[in-house]
């Protein structure tokens, strides 16, 4: 096996280990082959992408996300202009790093602190299980260390020059403090889940994690340019009781107490907890590491805390778009592998938070010099909720994958002449169950803002969306639903969805064209609908 750079220089505290009563040989190899383990793992903000190719299978992706990681961190580089305002400078700084760097140990290494192998494998071989707790907050710690120096190197080089090497010595101190507090309450709070919860609850918020990480990674690219606009912002920022209840604020001041000389009672107890609340935590950690061990068994039970409980289904206006009983069968078996798919949902939910951000981002995009929001609210910007149709390429595409695509046989065993039901209920589960509730969302938002008047291009973007649905499922072959793995997926697929989304300046294009007539877009819109009813009878 490969001896990663990472362990050398862990060979550097080997006496430190020993003396604590750690078996440093046996940490090290346990250590070594987590790491090369972890080289078969794809980051979450890689998820998206399809089967690389054979020779690049050993590549190391980690270390390649470290690079989006990177990129992240130069949302940081404004506030470090903000000179004489620590306080909020460092607070602003630190939480925008904490968020970072949670989500990535909720969505990537979540698998790590929640292994219930080490307990199963490990401890029936001669073994301390403080060597395996160790090496467990080891593994995590070393990534966290990769990605919290991805995140931070550029700021901390720039803050040399801005703030001096004083200020550059406690940030690094306070990122070092961050990443165990980080830790230890992410620990805490997956042991408070697991009393409480059951183990599919735990699994559905790291899900929600992810989503939010991907999320995340979009928004900031849009943000890094415009954040400079801070820098010329002047804002004050003073100290309450209650900012004790928030751990940024205790590095803030922090920095304000050493940088400034503020002495004040407020600021020395933000200092004093800014030093000692990470310890504390993670002494509370590693006091109840035994108890959140034991709680860990719960991840083996499948079972959910709404067992028994049976949802009641009620079609209602549903039945109006699901003509036959075989469609609305398999409407309700789509809608249900789509809600309790995991890997379904790790793939496709991402691109479902874009779809409600990507149109406000278009948006933004639009003001350019003195423009003002009122001005893009009384002009057409509401054009920009067609930025939700990018969900529809990539999760139409997802709909003929599956975890479970080996029971696609029960298809065969169902009393029906044509498989023309099916198609017809996995559409329309993703676009009731998916689609709908966000452009719904969106729908609201707009008609909030842009005012009453924009109902009728509303419902032509939605009459647009059910067409254009049609449109990527047969561009996709019209390939049955659930019955492919997704480790047969090729990176061509990329390819598929964005010739897909070329279609969506179509649409959009049209819609304007039909402005220019009077009552056009009356007349476009019984177009659409028309065209809608063919395309979904053409389903074969």
């Amino acid at each position: 096996m490969k001896d990663f750079f990472i362990l050398k220089l862990l060979d550097l505290f080997r006496r430190v280990f020993i003396v604590a009563g750690i078996d440093y040989p046996v940490l090290r190899r346990i250590l070594q082959v987590k790491l090369t383990m972890d080289q078969r793992r794809k980051p979450t903000i890689f998820q998206q992408q399809g089967k690389k190719k054979k020779h690049k299978e050993d590549e190391n992706q980690f270390y390649k996300s470290l690079i989006f990681y990177a990129i992240m961190g130069l949302i940081l580089l404004p506030f470090l202009f903000l000179k004489e305002n620590y306080l909020f400078q460092v607070s602003t700084m630190v939480g925008i790093f904490m968020f970072i760097i949670m989500t990535s140990l909720i969505s990537d290494f979540s698998s790590v602190l929640l292994d219930i192998r080490d307990k199963s494998v490990l401890s029936t071989k001669p073994i301390t299980d403080k060597t395996i707790s160790i090496a467990k907050t080891l593994h995590i710690c070393i990534y966290i260390t990769y990605i919290s120096v991805a995140v931070s190197a550029i700021p901390l080089i720039v803050s040399i020059f801005v703030q001096g090497i004083i200020f550059f010595l406690l940030f690094v101190f306070t990122l070092m403090w961050v990443n165990m507090l980080v830790i230890s309450v992410t620990a805490l709070f997956y042991l408070v889940i697991l009393r409480f919860f059951d183990g599919e609850k735990l699994k559905d918020i790291i899900n929600y994690a992810q989503i939010v990480l991907s999320m995340a990674v979009f928004i900031g690219y849009q943000l890094v340019a415009r954040s400079f606009e801070l820098v010329t912002i002047d804002i004050v920022m003073k100290p309450e009781w209650w900012q004790l209840l928030i751990p940024p604020i205790w590095f803030g001041s922090m920095f304000d107490t050493v940088l400034n000389g503020e002495i004040s009672l407020l600021h020395m107890s933000y200092t004093v907890l800014a030093i000692i609340g990470p310890i504390v935590s993670l002494m509370i950690y590693y006091r109840f590491i035994p108890v959140f061990e034991h709680q860990l068994q719960k991840l083996a039970n499948h079972s959910s805390n709404s067992k028994g409980k049976k949802r009641r289904k009620n079609f209602g206006i549903l039945k109006l778009f699901l003509k036959s009983h075989e469609e609305r069968t398999f409407f309700r078996f789509a809608s249900k592998m789509i809600r309790n798919e995991r890997e379904f949902k790790l793939k496709v939910y991402p691109s479902l938070g874009f779809a409600i951000v990507i149109p406000f981002i278009f948006m933004l995009n639009t003001i350019t010099g003195d423009e003002s929001w009122e001005s893009v609210f009384t002009g057409k910007s509401y054009m920009t909720i067609y930025g939700s149709f990018l969900v529809i390429p990539s999760s139409v595409l997802m709909l003929q994958y599956s975890g479970t695509y080996k029971g696609a046989w029960i298809y065969n065993t169902t009393p029906i002449t044509s498989f023309v039901p099916l198609y017809k209920g996995a559409l329309k589960a993703f676009m009731f169950q998916l689609f709908l509730p966000i452009f719904g969302f969106l729908a609201v938002l707009f008609a909030i803002l842009f005012g009453p008047h924009i109902v009728i291009h509303l419902l032509i973007a939605l009459v647009s969306a059910a067409l254009y649905t049609v449109i990527c499922f047969k561009l996709n072959n019209e390939v049955a639903p659930f019955t492919e793995s997704f480790s047969s997926m090729e990176q061509s697929e990329g390819w598929k969805v964005f010739l897909h989304i070329l279609f969506i300046p179509l649409f959009v294009g049209l819609h304007f064209l039909s402005q220019l007539i009077p009552f056009g877009e009356y007349g476009y819109c019984f177009v659409l609908i028309f065209i809608n009813w063919l395309s979904w009878k053409s389903i074969k």
